[in-house]
């Protein structure tokens, strides 16, 4: 009897073994590849509809939108408009560090919430590790409304791989930012030396502002129970001239995982131009694939990513192991060499533009709560492609040639990389 039970046990913990390595690290339930597609230009009218409507989410329609280049440039709005909020402050991020910068942003939303402002901020556990007790206490005493996402407890331990990415700021229901950046000294700066890093937000106003806010009110109501709701939050904006937009919200319990829906329908129907710029560039094959035909079709498609100053060594050397089907399909590569490369941005046909906090990789299709936003303005494109030009000028092109000649022990890496592809 004992020696049967001892099988038991070990048969039981083999199959738990076996669940627990498939859960982390091998993709979700297989899906064949995409067709069809849509058919009109990218940006026009008929294009954002139609997505709009397969995606089951409003078109937005006016109001501005503003591309902020490095911290420089969107720390000092995104504080601005902190310290202007007059009713609330929803703030939601990754990553928020107690250092100068974080500082400056724990300052400004304890002395809104001081003012009488509501204040809220939503920090995910894993990346608010460095935040501590010292800078949530103050946040806190000050009357600062704040949630951690998932924080660590036995019921959390078989979701604990995934976290909110989401970047997400309201100001009063009127102004939003999102983008890439996260509040951390890493992302102040203008990349004047290796350790300020490149990356962009986007400041936004009118009618998309209830997209951001809505990525926001999701996650919020799921850690606090408080439903966000009226005109304090979402106040009535009428459509008016200014660019078309959508917005989207993703969570790992969506099975059509919409972000990899828009990202495929960007690259599936790039007539002229596919301009694509990602931190962690390792997209799966129905991406991959519509970004080679991209290029066969003679679509100009080009893709920046970090170099050498990655923080992610292992994201790099797994993307590196894609760069062979791309280049021969005349996809041309380039790695940022100044610093850290993290903006999210991809460009089509200089009318449509995707901007948010979603990676091209797993984790941020599958795993991660994220948001991005579609906007169809040629004058925002024409800031992206502006950036990306200029970014071209401080990168390496990689050829595929010197990528044929790398030494057998890199690809050694890249291949051992590709093993938790799952979890990038």
């Amino acid at each position: 009897m004992t020696e049967v039970l001892g099988w038991a046990l070990l048969v039981a913990g083999g199959i738990a073994v076996v669940a627990v390595i498939s859960a982390l690290f091998l993709p979700d339930w297989p899906n064949p590849e995409y067709t069809l597609g849509v058919e009109p230009d990218p940006g026009s009218e008929p294009f954002v509809n139609a997505v709009a409507a397969y995606l089951n989410v409003p078109v937005y329609r006016g109001g501005t939108v503003e591309l902020l280049q490095n911290g420089d440039a969107f720390f000092p709005a995104m504080l601005d408009a902190i310290r202007a909020a007059r009713e609330t402050v929803n703030l939601e991020v990754y990553i928020f560090e107690a250092d100068a910068t974080g500082s400056k942003f724990v300052d400004a939303l304890s002395e809104r919430a001081q003012a009488g402002v509501e204040v809220r901020l939503l920090v995910d556990w894993f990346g608010s590790l460095k935040l501590g007790r010292a800078g949530r206490a103050a946040l806190t005493e000050a009357g600062v409304k704040l949630a951690r996402f998932r924080p660590l407890n036995l019921r959390n331990l078989v979701r604990i791989y995934r976290r909110t990415h989401r970047r997400a700021m309201v100001v009063d229901g009127r102004v939003a930012f999102t983008g890439g950046a996260a509040v951390s000294d890493k992302w102040a700066g203008d990349v004047r030396n290796a350790h300020e890093w490149r990356d962009s937000m986007t400041r936004i106003t009118g009618p998309l502002v209830s997209g951001i806010q809505a990525a926001f009110a999701g996650n919020w109501v799921y850690c606090t129970g408080e439903v966000l709701s009226g005109r304090r939050f979402f106040p009535p904006t009428p459509p008016a001239d200014g660019p078309s937009s959508i917005s989207l919200i993703s969570s790992p319990s969506d099975a059509r995982q919409p972000i990899r829906l828009v990202f495929w329908l960007c690259f599936a129907n790039a007539r002229r131009r596919l301009w694509i710029c990602n931190s962690y560039f390792i997209p799966d094959k129905r991406l991959r694939k519509a970004v080679v035909d991209a290029a066969v079709r003679g679509v100009d498609v080009r893709v920046l990513v970090p170099g050498n100053h990655t923080d992610a060594v292992p994201v790099q050397l797994a993307g590196r192991t894609m760069y062979g089907n791309l280049l021969r399909a005349g996809v041309r590569i380039w790695e940022y060499q100044p610093a850290m490369m993290h903006a999210k941005t991809v460009v089509v046909d200089d009318r449509w533009s995707v901007v948010g906090s979603a990676n091209l990789d797993e984790r941020s299709m599958e795993l991660n709560e994220e948001n991005v936003v579609g906007i169809a303005d040629p004058g925002f494109a024409g800031a992206i492609v502006h950036g990306m030009e200029a970014d071209f000028a401080r990168s390496r092109e990689v050829t595929l040639e010197a990528w044929q000649r790398r030494p057998v022990w890199q690809r050694a890496l890249e291949r051992l990389a590709t093993v938790l592809v799952e979890q990038y």
